[in-house]
C-alpha cells in the first residue's frame, strides 16, 4: 500500500504485459513498482486466449519446428507491408529468444507449440502453415496463494473447471463430428481440472495460465504492485520523463522512476468519445472485450509531455455475437469459418471471406463503412445440421437450443424456410434467395471464387475435416434454418504512442522522450495495420516489455 512519496528505478502502469517488463528490469538488479488502475491484476491478458506468435522461438527449435528469423523477417515485410516501421519488426524478432528464455526463468509458465495453428496470412512470402503459435500449459493457480482473487477473471469462465488450450478448442468444438479428438481431450480437460481441485489445485489454461504465470513470477521476486492505482500525469524535467503522479484512495502519490516509465496500460478500448473520434461513429457503446479500466490514461499522459500517435484507426477487430442488454458480446472464433453457415449484410447479400482472420475481418467492414457502402447489419446464417454438429459462440454445445432469450431480444431468428427467415431479419427476400442459392452452388463444388472462403490454411484450420472437398463449405438445403445477429466487438485498440525498436516513445519529429517507454496496446502496434498470427498481440507485449527494461538498465 502506498503510504508517500516513492523512489524505484523502474515504474510500470499496467499489470498484464507490464508484468513481463517488470520481471525483466527485476532480473537486471533494477528496483521496479507496477501501478494498476483495477481491483485486478492481469489487464486484458488474462481475459484473451493467452496465445503468443513467437516466430524462431526456442519454443519452436525444440520441437523441430524448421522455422528461422530469417523466413519471420519476409513474411513479416510482406504483410505489414511499410504500415509499421521495418525496425518494429526487426526489433521484435531479435528479442523473441530472449524473451522466452527470461520468462522461463522467473516464472512457472511452461510453453507448448500450438502445431498446425497457420498464421494468418500463411500464404504470403515466408508464411507457415504449420504456424509459429504458442501457448502456456495449464497452471495450478493454487499458487497464488491469498493473491489468487486478485487474478483479473478470464472473458469465459466455465461453469466446470476445465482448463482448455488453444488447441484444445479446435477438437472440442468438432467433439459432435470427431468425437475420437474431441472427447478424448473434454475427459482429459475435466479430469484435470475437476481432479485437481480434489488436490488442492486450480488449473486454468490461455490468458489465465499466462496472466497467473506472471503474476506468480511478480510475487516470487517481491515486486509491489498497487491496486486501484490511477495515472494522473507524467513527471518531466529537462524533456526526460522522471516518473509520475498517481491516485490511491483520492490521494495523490509521486513516484520517482531514476531509470524509466514503462506504459503498460492498454489501449482506449472503453473510450468511446477517442474510438468515435479516430475509429468510427458507427461502432456499438463498450463492444470491446478489452478490460473495462482500458480508457486511454497513458496515451493522454504521453501526449501531454509531447508524444506522437500512431495507427489510431486500427484495433483487434473481432466479430461477435450482439450481446443482451447489460451484456458482454460473445465471441465468434470458429464459427465463421465452419460448414454450413454464411454471413450476410442488411442486403442479405455475402460481402467477404467469413472464414478470415478477425481483424481482417473488421477492417473489411470498416473499408466499407468508408467507402460509404456501410454494413449496417450484420447476420451470421445457418442450419439445423451444423447447430447439431459444432460449439457456438462458445456457450452452446451442439444439439443445444438458442436461449429463448435470444429470441425475444430480436438476436436470434429461426424459421422452417429461407425465405420467411429472410423476412424476419429484414432483408431483401430475393436477393437472400439468390445469395444461398449462389452459396450452395459453390458449396457443393467446393471453390469459392466469390470470397476464396477455403483457400487458405488458416480458413482450413477451423473447418470440418469430415466435410469434404472443402472443410468450410456445405451447402444449407434442409431447415430449421437460423439467423443469429453479429456485432463489431475487439480485444482492444492497437493504434497509440509511437515507439521505437528500444519501445521509446517517440515524438512527432522521430527525437525520443528520454525515460519514457510504451508496450503493448498503448504502443502502436509493431505490425502496423496488420495481425500477423494468433497471440501476435500479447507476444508484442511481452517482448517490447523485455526490451524496455534491458534498455532502462541500460544492458
Amino acid at each position: 500500500m502506498p503510504v508517500g512519496d516513492t523512489v524505484v528505478d523502474v515504474l510500470v502502469v499496467g499489470s498484464g504485459t507490464g508484468m513481463a517488463a517488470a520481471l525483466a528490469a527485476h532480473e537486471c538488479g533494477l528496483t521496479v513498482l507496477i501501478v494498476e488502475k483495477s481491483s485486478y491484476v492481469g489487464g486484458s491478458t488474462a481475459r484473451s486466449g493467452g496465445a503468443l506468435w513467437l516466430p524462431a522461438s526456442p519454443i519452436l527449435d525444440e520441437k523441430g519446428a524448421g522455422d528461422s528469423v530469417e523466413r519471420a523477417e519476409i513474411y513479416l515485410r510482406s504483410v505489414v507491408a511499410g504500415t509499421a516501421p521495418a525496425e518494429r519488426s526487426a526489433g521484435y524478432l531479435r528479442n523473441v529468444t530472449g524473451t522466452v528464455e527470461m520468462l522461463r526463468r522467473t516464472t512457472p509458465i511452461r510453453f507448448a507449440w500450438a502445431k498446425d495453428y497457420s498464421d494468418y496470412h500463411p500464404e504470403a512470402p515466408g508464411g507457415t502453415a504449420a504456424g509459429r503459435t504458442c501457448e502456456c500449459r495449464p497452471l495450478n493457480a493454487a499458487m497464488l496463494g491469498e493473491y489468487r482473487s486478485r487474478l483479473r477473471p478470464g472473458l469465459m469462465e466455465p461453469k466446470v473447471p476445465m482448463p482448455t488450450t488453444t488447441a484444445d478448442y479446435r477438437w472440442m468444438n468438432l467433439m459432435a463430428r470427431v468425437p475420437r479428438r474431441g472427447l478424448p481431450t473434454i475427459v482429459k480437460r475435466l479430469a484435470q481440472g475437476v481432479g485437481g481441485l480434489l488436490l488442492g489445485r486450480r488449473y486454468v489454461a490461455g490468458g489465465q495460465a499466462l496472466a497467473a504465470g506472471l503474476f506468480a513470477g511478480v510475487l516470487r521476486a517481491g515486486i509491489p504492485i498497487w491496486i486501484e492505482t490511477e495515472l494522473q500525469r507524467l513527471t518531466s524535467d529537462g524533456g526526460r520523463v522522471t516518473g509520475a503522479v498517481v491516485a490511491h484512495n483520492g490521494r495523490e502519490v509521486t513516484i520517482t522512476a531514476r531509470r524509466g516509465v514503462v506504459l503498460a496500460a492498454g489501449g482506449f478500448d472503453h473510450s468511446m468519445a477517442m474510438r468515435r473520434k479516430f475509429q468510427s461513429e458507427s461502432l456499438g457503446e463498450h463492444m470491446s472485450l478489452g478490460a473495462e479500466t482500458n480508457t486511454g490514461d497513458a496515451i493522454h499522459a504521453a501526449q501531454d509531455v509531447g508524444a506522437a500517435i500512431d495507427l489510431m484507426d486500427q484495433a483487434w477487430w473481432f466479430p461477435a455475437v450482439a450481446p443482451l442488454p447489460g451484456k458482454a458480446p460473445l465471441v465468434m472464433l470458429a464459427e465463421r469459418a465452419l460448414p454450413g453457415s454464411l454471413i450476410v449484410d442488411q442486403n442479405g447479400s455475402r460481402f467477404v471471406n467469413e472464414a478470415t482472420d478477425y481483424m481482417s475481418f473488421g477492417q473489411c467492414l470498416l473499408q466499407r463503412e468508408r467507402s460509404g457502402n456501410p454494413v449496417e447489419s450484420l447476420w451470421i446464417v445457418f442450419d439445423q445440421q451444423y447447430r447439431n454438429g459444432y460449439v457456438f459462440a462458445g456457450e452452446l454445445f451442439p444439439r443445444t437450443p438458442i436461449p429463448q432469450a435470444w429470441y425475444d431480444a430480436g438476436i436470434a431468428h429461426r424459421s422452417d424456410n429461407l425465405a420467411e427467415l429472410a423476412c424476419k431479419i429484414g432483408v431483401s427476400e430475393s436477393q437472400f434467395m439468390t445469395t444461398i442459392a449462389r452459396f450452395n452452388e459453390l458449396s457443393r463444388a467446393g471453390y469459392d471464387p466469390d470470397f476464396h472462403r477455403g483457400s487458405s490454411a488458416y480458413d482450413r484450420y477451423y473447418g470440418d475435416p469430415t466435410i469434404g472437398p472443402n472443410p468450410n463449405l456445405r451447402a444449407l438445403d434442409n431447415g430449421p434454418f437460423y439467423a443469429v445477429k453479429m456485432v463489431l466487438s475487439d480485444l482492444g485498440t492497437c493504434g497509440g504512442l509511437r515507439a521505437d525498436d528500444h519501445a521509446r516513445v517517440l515524438r512527432e519529429d522521430g527525437s525520443v522522450i528520454k525515460g519514457l517507454y510504451a508496450i503493448g496496446n498503448t504502443a502502436a502496434n509493431a505490425f502496423g495495420t496488420t495481425y500477423p498470427g494468433a497471440g501476435a498481440t500479447i507476444a508484442q507485449g511481452l517482448v517490447y516489455g523485455y526490451v524496455a527494461a534491458r534498455d532502462a538498465a541500460g544492458a
